[in-house]
């Protein structure tokens, strides 16, 4: 029912997706000074979609196997045996409790609607990022999305499944002002297409490394629909408290800069993130339409002349950092109180929470998001059921009043980010890759196929 469903939201929306390019030649991409840890171990890329499927309960083993050490030198023994100390009510009562309560016992009706599609595993692990983000310190958090823990846990999800090198060329870059990582079918070709990606985690979590399988996937759904050699690149932003707004902002401009210099052609750039990051899209995207005081108050100026990216494609943006319009929501695992106080840290107490390009939300000037529009517009994927989505509807609203081309996926009882999430942990094949294969084919309207490498 939620494939039929998620095919409807597709048809519905499609008269709002437009694109017409023409397809042009671009430069080789840059060469880096810093490349992945075993370069010349890449293997041609497949031609098969890259699907290293849901995550199992060794994987689990493996990842907190690989974790343990990383909070005990980064975090300490004593606030690790104190947060185990305090989570103990929850995993040995609240969360069994709750889970047979609301699963077994509680009338179908009744249940959340994420429960009702989600298989028990899901449920299982989503209660536990439920607690977690209510309840972990975030700099315990972060240790579980970084680079020395995500690494070599994807290296072991890619041994399991038979791969002994990578399947897909990847390298990090480090420019100046800005790092992230470079995903590349062939890094020896120039791209035809590429994405500018900038992760999620409430700006106090999250890296390029963690979301690494995911972009991986994302890069081969691309092949398999026919482009040559597309590319990533992945923005690895200061995370809070090391760094607060405009830090963040500055580093998605140069980002984007050095994109452009290797796309050649900027109707060939796609802008892209989830949660926090696709906030940061969207600023960027406002810095481009005319706000040019970055360091200031974010005051509308006349056009930037860095020109747009063709496409914006936004996985459950955090629009707005406090908006009364963000409701609890009993299926999603973010919660109000918490997030909020994540986006104020980002705000980081200098500048005020309307500021258009640290809240971009807040804007409802129509005349600067059409100033500020790619020019086939933006598609934005959501869950009805994640604590965003009322503010993101009222966004999306004021953008179709200003003109600018919206394309909508609202995915029937999902929460937030869950095209990302579902990649982990849905079991069906069909059910994991969905989110990836709607945002592609939007990405086929917009970026035409080059024909006979022209």
């Amino acid at each position: 029912m939620g494939k039929r469903q998620d095919s409807e939201n597709r048809n519905r929306n499609q008269n709002q997706n437009q694109s017409h390019y023409q397809s042009s030649i671009y430069p080789p991409a840059e060469k880096s000074e810093h490349a992945n840890d075993d370069p010349g171990q890449v293997q041609p890329p497949p031609q098969e979609m890259m699907d290293l499927g849901p995550v199992f309960y060794l994987d689990c083993i493996v990842f907190c196997a690989l974790l343990a050490p990383q909070l005990l030198w980064h975090v300490g023994l004593f606030e690790i045996c104190l947060c185990v100390w305090q989570m103990l009510p929850f995993l040995l009562f609240k969360l069994p409790a709750s889970f047979i309560f609301e699963r077994y016992i509680l009338q179908f009706k009744r249940r959340p609607a994420f429960i009702k599609k989600a298989s028990p595993f899901e449920d299982f692990v989503i209660r536990c990022v439920r607690h977690a983000f209510a309840n972990l310190p975030p700099r315990i958090g972060r240790v579980f999305f970084s680079k020395q823990v995500a690494l070599p846990f994807l290296r072991f999800r890619l041994l399991r499944h038979g791969y002994l090198h990578w399947p897909i060329s990847w390298r990090e870059h480090h420019g100046p002002g800005f790092h992230g990582i470079w995903i590349t079918r062939n890094p020896d070709e120039k791209p035809d297409f590429v994405l500018y990606y900038a992760h999620g985690g409430g700006f106090s979590m999250g890296s390029s490394h963690f979301y690494l399988e995911f972009l991986l996937t994302w890069l081969s759904t691309l092949v398999q629909a026919g482009y040559r050699n597309p590319a990533i690149f992945a923005l690895d932003y200061t995370l809070v408290p090391d760094a607060a707004f405009p830090v963040q902002l500055e580093e998605t401009i140069r980002g984007y800069n050095h994109v452009l210099a290797v796309a050649g052609d900027h109707s060939r750039v796609c802008v892209s993130g989830d949660s926090a990051g696709a906030l940061l899209i969207l600023s960027l995207l406002l810095h481009l339409g005319g706000g040019n005081s970055v360091n200031g108050v974010g005051q509308k100026d006349k056009p930037h002349p860095v020109p747009k990216p063709a496409l914006a494609i936004l996985i459950s943006p955090w629009v707005t950092l406090v908006s009364t319009s963000h409701k609890n929501n009993p299926s999603d695992y973010l919660e109000v109180q918490h997030l909020h106080r994540y986006g104020l840290q980002f705000a980081g107490g200098r500048i005020p929470e309307n500021n258009f390009l640290v809240s971009p939300g807040s804007c409802k000037d129509k005349s600067w998001w059409k100033r500020s529009r790619p020019l086939a517009g933006i598609f934005v994927t959501y869950g009805e059921e994640e604590v965003l989505a009322e503010d993101i509807e009222d966004w999306l609203q004021t953008l179709r009043e200003a003109g600018v081309i919206v394309g909508t996926k609202r995915e029937r009882g999902g929460i937030h980010a869950w095209p990302v999430a579902s990649l982990f942990l849905s079991s069906n094949r069909s059910d994991r890759l969905d989110g990836l294969m709607t945002i592609t084919e939007e990405i086929r309207k917009t970026y035409p196929i080059e024909q006979d490498g022209r």
